[in-house]
């Protein structure tokens, strides 16, 4: 079990979606992936690579708290991902064993590179219904 980087004190869930395990902190709503997850879960190299393309260094953007990663405990890094309905701020360790979603930013990140179809795909309902509330779907839909 993993610890939670940011509240420290509570091992994450881990949950299956597809195939991928998802490392899940019940207390925070908080999400790591190891590394190559993010691959599996968008579904193609191709989105994978379009979301990690758009990472830009946000250390001097950020005043927020570095986190230890969960898998070695160094300090991870703060990334920005640019989405078309703006920067999502995530964290990911510098030894590259995974990334860190704070609630309801790894819903937000899939679906702004979800392919523009009204069709939701089962990884973003998921996602949708299990770690985000009404008001977060109801804003990410506007």
């Amino acid at each position: 079990m993993l610890r939670c980087p940011v509240c420290h004190k509570v091992d994450m869930a881990v949950l299956e979606l597809h195939e991928v395990e998802i490392d899940y902190c019940f207390d925070c709503g908080g999400i790591w992936l190891d590394s190559g997850e993010l691959e599996l879960l968008m579904g193609s190299a191709e989105r994978k690579n379009e979301i990690l393309s758009s990472f830009r260094d946000a250390e001097k953007k950020c005043s927020e708290k570095k986190r230890p990663c969960p898998i070695c405990s160094k300090a991870m890094k703060k990334v920005e991902v640019i989405t078309e309905k703006g920067p999502v701020i995530v964290d990911e360790c510098i030894d590259r064993h995974g990334l860190w979603f704070d609630k309801g930013e790894l819903y937000h990140i899939v679906n702004c590179a979800a392919d523009g179809s009204k069709e939701e795909s089962p990884v973003l309902k998921f996602l949708s219904d299990v770690f985000c509330g009404k008001n977060q779907k109801e804003e990410d839909n506007k």
